[in-house]
């Protein structure tokens, strides 16, 4: 069959009255956007009843070098923040650790403002994908999965504070939407000790979105990936859809200043890359039904890059623990990070990242920082180390 992509839910709005309107509730900022978040999820082709295509765990743990490094995440909780969640996350978790021979895990769930009224089989997917492949990539880490009641943002708001404030060291966000006025004041809800938060760049080309536009976020960008027959990387361009811009409302923070030339006074995203493109999508498993579908999927998206650099801080984190350091919090590490980057062709740009300079989503990918791809994908063999490594 051809392959077709669909994007999930359809419209990046809610058509309800309440879309777009600046009302004010009773319980957050008069400047809270009232809309429905996105997951930015893709599908190529059709579900199989079987594994039959799509990146595996294997896959890409070889092609960025993750399966070079002994950490596993042991002693680190992720928290997921996602929308209705998925009836069937554990049974599918299971099914997806039984097909790649990962080591089991029971998913802790939590509803911090109710148990959700309806089941939304996009939202679902986008669960079993970031279940999944946290699990993966960090399979010894502990997955909190916190569901947001709905996917307003004062709901999905409440799931991240929830996850903040019960035990998470990396909170990741597949989800966002258009940035507004006033989302300076929920700066904070993204700057606590200890704790880094990623978020999906966005899935509709040049332009910037929120939450991926805080200054306290790692926002992840996309990339097609392309592997050499042994598995190993061998090339990445920027993938067309990513989203990547700089902020409307957000100023340029400190460690961006190296790129001034790209960024101007405001904040850039997305931060850093990873695999988003469908065409070279990874498997997930997913039995809740998706537009009359279900099992094997291949998806793609900027959805897949938040929890998979979850991932990677998790793995980092367990490092910096054993010896006898903090776990990150976003500034330090997005600090950290642009540092060993360094600027354009320097040593370090070359050792930790693969500096992506072909493609555009609108925005051309560019030598050193870019508003598509950041400062790149990791090359976690080496920028692992030097993550646990930094003071």
């Amino acid at each position: 069959m051809g392959i077709k992509n669909w994007k999930l839910p359809i419209s990046l709005f809610s058509l309800s009255p309440l879309a777009l309107v600046g009302i004010a509730s009773p319980q957050v900022s008069v400047h809270k956007p009232v809309w429905e978040a996105h997951p930015p999820i893709h599908i190529r082709g059709n579900a199989t009843s079987s594994y039959q295509s799509g990146y595996t765990p294997l896959q890409i743990k070889t092609a960025y070098g993750i399966n070079s490094t002994s950490y596993t995440g042991a002693g680190e909780t992720v928290a997921i923040i996602d929308a209705y969640g998925s009836p069937t996350i554990q049974s599918d978790l299971n099914t997806f650790d039984s097909q790649f021979g990962l080591p089991s895990a029971n998913v802790t769930i939590a509803y911090p403002d109710g148990t959700p009224n309806k089941t939304d089989s996009g939202w679902a997917l986008e669960t079993s994908l970031d279940v999944e492949w946290v699990h993966a990539l960090a399979p010894d880490a502990k997955i909190l999965l916190v569901v947001a009641k709905s996917a307003s943002t004062s709901d999905l708001v409440d799931a991240i504070n929830y996850a903040s404030s019960h035990g998470a060291q990396v909170v990741s966000n597949s989800w966002g939407g258009s940035e507004f006025s006033g989302e300076t004041s929920y700066d904070s809800d993204f700057q606590h000790q200890g704790i880094v938060y990623t978020a999906s760049a966005g899935d509709s080309g040049a332009g910037a979105e929120w939450p991926a536009a805080s200054p306290y976020v790692l926002s992840v960008g996309g990339t097609t990936l392309n592997l050499n027959s042994n598995g190993t990387w061998q090339s990445e361009t920027a993938w067309s859809d990513s989203g990547g811009g700089t902020s409307q409302y957000e100023s340029r923070p400190a460690y961006q200043n190296n790129w001034q030339s790209v960024v101007g006074t405001q904040r850039g995203i997305p931060d850093v890359a990873w695999d988003a493109n469908p065409s070279t999508g990874v498997a997930i498993y997913d039995s809740t039904p998706d537009q009359g579908q279900s099992g094997w999927f291949v998806v793609g998206g900027t959805s897949v890059g938040a929890p998979s650099w979850a991932a990677m801080i998790a793995l980092a984190d367990e490092g910096r623990v054993a010896a006898g350091k903090n776990p990150f919090s976003n500034i330090q590490l997005n600090t950290d990070l642009y540092n060993l980057a360094g600027t354009t062709d320097s040593t370090g740009y070359e050792t930790y990242f693969h500096d992506i300079t072909s493609g555009s989503n609108g925005n051309p990918a560019l030598p050193g920082y870019d508003l598509v791809t950041g400062i790149g994908s990791g090359q976690m063999n080496n920028l692992l180390g030097a993550l646990v490594s930094a003071p």
